[in-house]
């Protein structure tokens, strides 16, 4: 598994502090999120999941604990929007340059406006994906608000 990622390299040249973390990815596990919380023995609602949704037809990023649903509705508000909808997956990939599965909001080749859960904050780290399947970063939920420019807010069902 690589090591370095467009994901790892801009968090790199930000600066940012972090871990790297890979795990035994499972393409058919019910929740990748979850699954990856277990394999690295950490709580689900630490670990956070990369979404690529269309607010009002434009493209967007919501980060949020794999531990529960999001809220299409807050996601849309979250942006100024009316109505949200999941991005096709085809889509995803080519807005973002990774593979489903392994979608980081770091280093996409495409940059989107980002809302990231404000769960986020309440961790003395937090896990997100890091550029390719099986394969997490580990650090503070401020800097990744910072790095991304996200608006924090609730984000959950």
């Amino acid at each position: 598994m690589a090591q370095s990622t467009r994901a790892t390299r801009t968090l790199e040249q930000a600066g940012i502090a972090f871990s790297l973390h890979a795990y035994e990815y499972d393409s058919t596990a019910d929740s990748i999120g979850v699954a990856a919380a277990h394999a690295l023995g950490a709580d689900p609602g630490q670990v956070f999941k990369t979404l690529m949704i269309l607010a009002d037809g434009k493209p967007a990023c919501i980060v949020a604990p794999s531990s529960g649903e999001v809220s299409m509705k807050k996601a849309a508000a979250a942006f100024g929007a009316k109505a949200a909808t999941m991005m096709k997956p085809a889509d995803a990939e080519r807005l973002t340059g990774y593979k489903i599965g392994g979608i980081s909001p770091f280093g996409q080749t495409r940059r989107v406006p980002v809302a990231l859960d404000e769960t986020a904050v309440l961790w003395d780290a937090i896990f997100l994906n890091g550029g390719q399947r099986g394969l997490q970063v580990r650090l503070q939920g401020d800097d990744a608000r910072q790095l991304l420019d996200a608006v924090l807010c609730d984000v959950a069902a």
